[in-house]
């Protein structure tokens, strides 16, 4: 029965070695934090099940007291019975199945992540440009503005140039 200790080690391990709060830091949603409050939840009533029933050594059967009371011929085939049954020991074959795919996607939630950092500045960049401009623009001359933007400057140069006032 060492195996099914095992399997209560093993989900105690698992369920320490996941970052709840650092996953919940990462939500944006209320839809995302109820599902992932169910998921934990859901989490936490399994492993906790493992912990309890599925950890613990049955109580060894007291063969001679059945026999003063039934009788040894009976109890006797009955151990017999008992001792020769064989539980199988699990093996796992899902998690070699799947690792590799649930490694890549992590990968890829990094990569996605940095990206999202990388945009998130620049946009924090361009609202604080703006937020200036606002601040600015009523003072601003069209020289300054140009200065900012040389792109528009040379648009308009080149409609002046080429005689084309926007009719």
């Amino acid at each position: 029965m060492s195996g099914v200790k095992k399997v209560g080690e093993v989900a105690a391990k698992a369920g320490k070695a996941i970052d709840w709060d650092g996953m919940a830091k990462m939500l944006v949603s209320d839809e995302a934090r109820k599902e992932f409050s169910n998921l934990r939840r859901a989490f936490d009533e399994v492993n906790h099940a493992l912990q309890t029933k599925f950890s613990q050594e049955p109580e060894p059967i007291n063969w001679e007291y059945y026999r003063k009371g039934i009788g040894s011929k009976l109890v006797d085939m009955y151990k017999e019975a008992y001792e020769s049954i064989e539980i199988p020991k699990y093996v796992d074959t899902v998690t070699p199945e799947y690792k590799p795919k649930i490694d890549a996607l992590l990968v890829e939630l990094k990569e996605a992540e940095q990206k999202s950092l990388k945009e998130s500045e620049r946009l924090e960049k361009e609202i604080a440009e703006v937020q200036e401009m606002k601040k600015k623009i009523s003072t601003m001359t069209a020289e300054e503005y140009f200065q900012k933007h040389p792109e528009l400057k040379k648009k308009f140069d080149d409609e002046i140039r080429n005689d084309y006032w926007g009719y």
